[in-house]
């Protein structure tokens, strides 16, 4: 048998190599096999290498994407607390004027006065709550309304068997809401069943 690819004999043997079946060596093929060959390979190397960049293509639009939601997202939040810093400036803005309507109503409490003087305070008294609802101020009901510790603020407990038990009697200073905040509690007398 002699060498073959370099190998004796007895190492062939020892391997247990099939010499009569034995691929040829790359310079015994044919070369126009050879170079169908070569090309085949820098083929296969292209489309590797294509698929290789259609991934990070695919990669870099997925962080494209993310990067876009992110930006809205934060674009988003900015709008919001924005919004919130509005309200609560408005708030601010609300609270200064309710001293006034507090005047306004003690005015309007007094009988002795001309009748031109109370009704041009109900005008402009008319006319500040109609200013306070635009900007989104409303007065928490509070009078024959359950005591809710939340909305309003008790200054007295009145025994008293004409309302029933926790039952605000009288409203001492009116409470507002500004949207759903509470800017001012409602001062109220409560009722207290004896017993």
């Amino acid at each position: 048998m002699g060498k073959s690819n370099g190998k004796s004999d007895v190492e062939v043997q020892k391997a247990g190599l099939d010499l009569e079946h034995e691929f040829p060596s790359a310079d015994e093929r044919d070369p126009d096999v050879a170079q169908s060959s070569s090309s085949a390979v820098e083929s296969s190397t292209a489309g590797t290498e294509l698929q290789k960049l259609k991934s990070e293509r695919d990669a870099l639009l997925d962080r494209l994407a993310r990067a876009q939601a992110e930006f809205e997202n934060a674009r988003r939040r900015a709008a919001k607390e924005q919004q919130d810093y509005r309200d609560f400036a408005t708030a601010d803005a609300i609270k200064s004027l309710l001293p006034v309507i507090d005047s306004f109503e003690r005015a309007l409490q007094v009988k002795s006065d001309p009748g031109d003087f109370r009704s041009g305070v109900e005008l402009i008294y008319k006319q500040l709550q109609d200013a306070l609802a635009k900007l989104g101020v409303r007065p928490i009901p509070a009078k024959g309304e359950p005591f809710d510790p939340h909305y309003h603020e008790a200054v007295e407990m009145v025994e008293t068997t004409d309302a029933p038990d926790h039952e605000v009697i009288d409203e001492l200073q009116r409470g507002y809401k500004f949207k759903d905040r509470l800017l001012r509690p409602a001062m109220v007398r409560v009722a207290k069943n004896p017993g």
